[in-house]
């Protein structure tokens, strides 16, 4: 992946965030040279691919989530790279003041990552705040980074901006240093991201040079973890607006099928009768295409074809039988599992346990190259 940039101490003005153009396109050129690799060599070398991923625990899951990333880490755990999931429950009061129904929504995801295919087996679920050698890492991360890195980091200034007048926790603007605790402490070598994640990925990159560079005497105890970037574009929710589950716009996984027919009636489309794939004139009829398309593997176009005259009404039983039809299998494992959450605590018990083996072995080469093995 290209970096911009220079320098390996942090009390410099380097820039980490990613440019457009030339820089993104070699990234995802990078990327899927990563993705042949994989298939190629993962079942043979795993650690080599190990991969690092995850969700903040704020509420359910949906169908967003499932086409962007739960699928690919699906997909990728098949492969053979080895994975590591993280449930963010500390990340989830950087911008509130409560932690909500914690305990449930930590659940919840763990039954969607297990319905979607992940196996215990083969990938690391892991929650945050059950591996204190995170924190214990991120003090001489800090070292390594600005006051005005983490202030240009985009996601940093996205939600700040969301939360209104709220003033700027410290959390909050530690975000991208929490990350590349999380993605290092394990060695992780592929992250799967969005474009708007790259520059995350690129203070992770920088964090790791940096301490070779300042603590390792040049060794490397951290390699620079490489984005393996998503094609699946951004998606609108059923209001026309980006995705999002703070702005209730979402189809959930765990929502029915009646839930999920009733929030697709409420889609936003427009007035035109004839259904048409159209992004820039058409954005919302393009989104419920893209939805569509997505699920069924199939073009946004020949299904606006296929639609054609039957109108916003055709076009929404499409989607609605597209997302019932891919999810029941997925919603069905979900209930079953639910039945049993006692194997759910297990799942987390054993992958905490791995975390933290790992992250005491990562921490104690830390503090030995530091000098801090007393």
């Amino acid at each position: 992946m290209t970096t911009t940039a220079t320098t390996d101490h942090a009390s410099t003005t380097e820039s980490v965030a990613p440019t457009e153009g030339a820089t993104y396109a070699a990234a995802l050129e990078r990327s899927r040279i990563l993705d042949d690799l994989i298939d190629e060599r993962a079942a043979n070398d795993p650690t080599r691919f190990r991969m690092l991923t995850g969700d903040r625990p704020t509420g359910p899951l949906h169908i967003g989530h499932y086409l962007a990333s739960l699928r690919n880490r699906v997909r990728l755990q098949d492969k053979g790279a080895e994975t590591f999931v993280v449930i963010a429950d500390y990340q989830v009061i950087t911008d509130r003041d409560a932690v909500g129904d914690l305990g449930a929504n930590v659940q919840g995801l763990v039954l969607d990552y297990l319905a979607a295919g992940l196996d215990p087996a083969r990938t690391t679920i892991f929650t945050h705040s059950a591996v204190p050698a995170l924190g214990q890492l991120m003090l001489p991360f800090l070292s390594l980074v600005t006051d005005a890195e983490l202030r240009r980091n985009p996601t940093v200034k996205d939600e700040l901006s969301l939360s209104g007048e709220r003033p700027l926790s410290g959390l909050l603007l530690t975000y991208p240093v929490h990350q590349a605790a999380d993605i290092l402490f394990c060695h992780s070598r592929i992250v799967p991201v969005g474009r708007d994640q790259l520059p995350h990925l690129e203070q992770t990159r920088a964090i790791a040079r940096r301490f070779n560079s300042r603590y390792a005497a040049g060794h490397s105890v951290f390699a620079e973890p490489e984005a393996l970037l998503g094609e699946v574009p951004l998606l609108l929710g059923t209001d026309g607006t980006k995705m999002a589950k703070s702005k209730g716009n979402v189809i959930n996984l765990r929502d029915t099928a009646d839930e999920t027919a009733a929030r697709i009636r409420l889609a936003r489309t427009d007035s035109e009768r004839h259904i048409t794939f159209e992004p820039e004139r058409r954005p919302q009829v393009a989104n419920l295409l893209t939805i569509a398309g997505l699920f069924l593997g199939r073009s946004p176009s020949s299904l606006a074809a296929e639609v054609g005259a039957g109108g916003a009404q055709a076009l929404k039983q499409l989607v609605t039988d597209a997302v019932n039809d891919s999810l029941a299998g997925h919603r069905a494992r979900r209930q079953d599992l639910a039945r049993d959450p006692a194997y759910v605590r297990e799942v987390l018990r054993e992958g905490n346990a791995r975390a933290n083996e790992i992250a005491e072995r990562t921490l104690a080469t830390v503090r030995a190259v530091m000098g801090m093995s007393y």
